[in-house]
């Protein structure tokens, strides 16, 4: 078996334990491993092997299996028993060749084998593969360490910023919303209230955003539990479409939800209120001024889905195909040239599935676009 590792190893890095009980297959085994400039200890019994193996931790034993008191299948048993060696390749060195001597071997924890009597260059290249191998996974298990710890400083800072600046934006954005209802135009004037009204509205987007990136960032890094409950999914969106009443009126678009009765369903109820809030904000951001929106919500076997439709910009087969993929997500701005972050249906999508529901979507381009998302009803 062979593997195509592309590491450049320096060998003078890498010890080699060499357990022989013929001293001259020691000493020769000695001299093609050190002109190789590996580093190389020896043992001539078994036990010897476990004390050198525990005490020196090389990066690979050369193990022969034929030898007094403790052959080397007992030597390999006792070595992968042991939480300080199971780790260490092993190549036995052995006359034996029969099928059931090699998987014998292999079940006690062989990596390789090399014949007796051995020719030098093969032992070479398979003593230089098996060390490849170590040093290909110390630089995974390397790589893998610095990732760990770059993902928790990017996930403690998101979660930081998110968490540091969503309280002071929350209070701005009320005291905008009071202005906004307290000063109408005739009051300020009409240059006045377009500019508090562009400032109430980069303020509502700041602090969706914020909330988003504290809900993801919590969610990523297994911080955001699900909390079931049965409730009405449909008084749920309507406390939704009261909050949005103003930012709707802002482009003049009308708002349909003409659901009657009730649809009860068991999931996490902020987990569904932030749903409906980035359907129904993407919805208004990319529907064109004087348009309409409709929400719906259906019973489709044991499941309720919702709806949220525009007709605004629509998109592209290109775009559809990046949408709602973590690796080829993208933005865009609205008919007003709103920005957004591309953060927001990604949410919809993580929470969707931790509830046991899922999201998908339809979109034509210049003639809107209809996302849907399910959830399980009351059992």
């Amino acid at each position: 078996m062979t593997a195509d590792v592309n590491v450049v190893i320096d060998h003078s890095e890498y010890t080699i334990l060499v357990v022989d009980d013929v001293i001259s297959n020691v000493l020769l085994l000695r001299v093609l491993l050190t002109n190789e400039k590996f580093k190389v200890i020896t043992a001539n019994n078994g036990k010897e092997a476990l004390v050198h193996a525990a005490e020196a931790q090389p990066d690979l034993i050369l193990l022969d299996v034929m030898m007094p008191e403790m052959n080397g299948f007992e030597v390999a048993e006792k070595l992968k028993a042991d939480p300080l060696t199971q780790n260490i390749p092993i190549i036995f060195l052995t006359a034996l060749n029969t099928t059931a001597d090699i998987v014998k071997g292999f079940k006690v924890g062989a990596n390789d084998f090399i014949s007796k009597p051995f020719n030098k260059e093969e032992l070479i290249i398979r003593v230089t593969h098996q060390i490849s191998l170590v040093a290909a996974k110390r630089i995974i298990l390397r790589q893998t360490e610095e990732l760990r710890r770059t993902i928790m400083g990017r996930d403690k800072l998101y979660s930081v910023i998110a968490h540091d600046l969503r309280s002071p934006m929350g209070s701005i954005k009320m005291v905008l919303n009071m202005l906004i209802l307290s000063l109408p135009a005739e009051r300020i004037g009409e240059e006045m209230y377009q500019m508090l009204s562009m400032a109430n509205q980069s303020t509502e987007d700041v602090f969706a955003l914020l909330d988003n990136l504290l809900k993801w960032t919590k969610s990523q890094i297994g911080k955001l539990n699900v909390v079931y409950q049965d409730f009405d999914i449909i008084e749920t969106i309507s406390s939704v479409l009261e909050v949005f009443s103003l930012v709707a009126g802002v482009k003049n678009i009308k708002v349909h939800f003409d659901v009657q009765g009730k649809i009860d369903v068991h999931a996490d109820v902020d987990m569904m209120k932030t749903i409906v809030r980035n359907l129904l904000s993407n919805a208004i951001k990319f529907s064109f001024t004087d348009s309409e929106i409709t929400v719906n919500a259906v019973v489709d076997d044991n499941m309720a889905v919702v709806s949220v439709k525009d007709g605004g910009k629509g998109m592209s087969e290109e775009e559809q195909q990046k949408l709602l993929k973590t690796e080829t997500h993208f933005s865009k701005y609205g008919t007003n040239n709103e920005e957004g972050s591309g953060l927001g249906l990604l949410l919809c999508q993580d929470f969707a599935m931790k509830n046991g529901g899922r999201l998908w979507f339809e979109s034509e381009e210049g003639k809107g676009s209809t996302f849907f998302f399910s959830v399980p009803l009351k059992g």
